[in-house]
């Protein structure tokens, strides 16, 4: 017979200076560089949140420069 784990573990959706998007574990301290971004649950919970709202997966300053290059063309 086969025990099934479940998860209860409580993540956090992070987000960097870049605006990339990652999960960490609520109970601890968030790593250098990384802000909360405001969603706690599940891991299912935090992965769906970013998938909403991480809709460009390029990171901030390249977006910013091909902004800059498409204005000064």
């Amino acid at each position: 017979m086969t025990e099934q784990k479940t998860d209860d573990t409580v993540y956090r959706v992070v987000l960097n200076d870049e605006e990339q998007f990652s999960i960490w574990w609520a109970d601890r301290p968030l790593p250098a560089g990384w802000y909360a971004e405001g969603t706690e649950g599940t891991r299912e919970e935090c992965l769906a949140r970013i998938d909403t709202v991480w809709t460009d997966m390029r990171p901030l300053s390249l977006r910013r420069r091909m902004a800059e290059a498409e204005t000064a063309a």
